[in-house]
């Protein structure tokens, strides 16, 4: 049965299991790395593992949950931050597209590993889909708040953070030579305009 820390020597513990062994999942392949692997890069026990932890799955689970917001919630809290015009809007989306791209922090490999996961584990999934489902509820909502109400709000942001989404892979992850991504950037900014009108 595994606990739920509740001290801080504890909560550090388990945090500090879930971000190595995310990381040598993401870095080594999800089905190369086993318990005694994250352990030994925590600096714990396979023992202490299984305190906070059913399995290496629930360890990937929450870094992926960690992950997922330590990339949206800058780009949310860029919205957030100030209220969005007209006059203001190039500028508000330049900051928030440039806050997604800074927070693309792991490697090509571990962004791939992420991916293949997501295709091959239906909780995995789950997690994924949930996760895009409150991002574009919360940017629905903090439209709505700024007066600004579209026909179709949630499939039209949907869309939108799938454009942002697939530009900050294109500059982080592909990076194409032939590609001129300061012009791409307008272009996809042009286009969130387009949809928002």
């Amino acid at each position: 049965m595994t606990r739920i820390p509740t001290q801080k020597r504890s909560i550090e513990k388990r945090n500090k299991i879930i971000e190595k062994g995310f990381k040598l999942m993401c870095e080594k392949g999800y089905y190369n790395t086993s318990t005694p692997d994250i352990a030994e890069s925590a600096g714990v026990s396979t023992g202490i593992i299984y305190q906070y932890f059913n399995d290496k799955k629930d360890i990937f689970i929450e870094g992926i949950k960690q992950y997922s917001n330590s990339i949206m919630f800058p780009m949310i809290n860029v919205l957030e931050s100030q209220k969005i015009e007209i006059n203001n809007f190039d500028k508000l989306l330049n900051t928030m597209i440039d806050k997604f791209i800074e927070t693309h922090t792991i490697s090509k490999k571990a962004h791939e590993e992420l991916i293949a996961m997501s295709h091959l584990d239906s909780d995995i999934s789950a997690i994924f889909k949930n996760f895009e489902f409150e991002t574009t509820e919360k940017i629905v909502t903090l439209l709505e708040n700024n007066n600004i109400h579209l026909e179709n709000p949630r499939e039209k942001v949907h869309i939108i953070i799938n454009i942002v989404d697939n530009l900050c892979h294109e500059i982080v992850y592909h990076k194409h030579p032939q590609i001129n991504y300061d012009i791409m950037k307008n272009e996809v900014i042009n286009i969130i305009k387009n949809i928002l009108k």
